[in-house]
C-alpha cells in the first residue's frame, strides 16, 4: 500500500523574503526560492517567470531554484525534486514507486487586488486562515528514487531522466537524494489544500495531527510529515474532495 511523505518547499519570509500568495478562492501561485549556488546558463530569474509581483523588488533579477519542478509549469517538462539535506533525504530515500511525495508551502492570504494575472476572482473560502497558513500545493506519484551516489554512478540514460533538476544543473552536484515523479498522478494542485486551521497558520489541522506521525506542536510547518498507508489513502481522498468538505 502506498505511503506518503510531505516536505516544505517554495518561497518564504527568509528566501526570498516573501511567501507566495493564496487567494480568496483557494488558488495560489507557486513561487520557488532563489538559486543560491552557481548553476548552468539558462536558469530563469523571477522576472523571466513573471513573478516579480510576488517577491521583493531586490529579488526580481535573481535566478530561481526551480525545485520541485512540475511538467507544464514555468517551462518544465519533467517532475523532479532533489535535496541535499539528510533530514529530508533519509525519508525520501525510503520511498518506493507508487508512494506519494507531497509538497507543502507557507502562503500569505492575499486580496484579489494582489492577484495580477493569476486568474479570476472568487468567493473567500471558509478554510483560509486570516493572515498566512501552511498548504499542500503539489504531489509526485513516485516513479524513481536515487541517492546522490547512485546518480553519480548511473548510466547516461538514467542520468538524463534527472538532467533538468536544479541540483543536477548546479556546477557542483550536491543532492543527497533525487526523486522523479510519474506523469500519471503527479501535479501542481489547482487549489491549495490547508494543513493549518482557519484560526491561524501555526495551528495544525487534522491532516497533520490525526493522519501524520507529527504531533502538530511547535514549528510543525518546517518538519517532514510522514503518512502510513491508511493515512495516505485518506489524505488522497481529501486532496481530491470538494473544498466545501475540507472543514468536515
Amino acid at each position: 500500500m502506498p505511503r506518503a511523505v510531505a516536505i516544505n518547499v517554495a518561497a518564504n519570509t527568509n528566501l526570498p523574503g516573501r511567501r507566495g500568495p493564496v487567494f480568496p478562492d483557494g488558488s495560489f501561485v507557486y513561487v520557488p526560492i532563489p538559486e543560491r549556488e552557481s548553476a548552468a546558463e539558462g536558469v530563469p530569474t523571477y522576472a523571466d517567470l513573471d513573478l516579480t509581483t510576488f517577491v521583493p523588488d531586490a529579488a526580481a533579477g535573481l535566478p530561481v531554484h526551480l525545485d520541485p519542478e512540475f511538467a507544464g509549469v514555468y517551462g518544465s517538462e519533467s517532475y523532479t525534486y532533489g535535496d541535499p539535506h539528510g533530514v529530508k533525504a533519509r525519508p525520501l530515500s525510503a520511498l518506493d514507486p507508487g508512494d506519494s511525495l507531497l509538497f507543502y508551502a507557507t502562503l500569505t492570504v492575499a486580496d484579489d487586488g494582489d492577484r495580477a494575472a493569476s486568474g479570476p476572482a472568487g468567493d473567500r473560502v471558509e478554510w483560509l486562515p486570516p493572515e498566512w497558513g501552511c498548504f499542500l500545493v503539489g504531489e509526485f506519484r513516485v516513479g524513481e528514487v536515487l541517492t546522490g551516489d547512485e546518480f553519480r554512478e548511473a548510466d547516461p540514460t538514467t542520468r538524463e531522466r534527472f538532467a533538468s533538476n536544479a541540483h543536477v544543473r548546479r556546477e557542483s552536484f550536491d543532492a543527497a537524494v533525487l526523486v522523479r515523479g510519474d506523469s500519471d498522478g503527479s501535479r501542481l494542485f489547482d487549489r491549495a489544500v490547508p494543513l493549518s486551521t482557519p484560526a491561524g497558520g501555526t495551528d495544525a489541522n487534522h491532516l497533520v495531527t490525526d493522519l501524520s506521525a507529527d504531533s502538530g506542536k511547535g514549528p510543525w510547518w518546517r518538519r517532514v510529515l510522514r503518512y502510513d498507508a491508511d493515512a495516505t489513502a485518506t489524505l488522497r481522498e481529501r486532496i481530491d474532495a470538494d473544498p466545501a468538505d475540507w472543514l468536515v
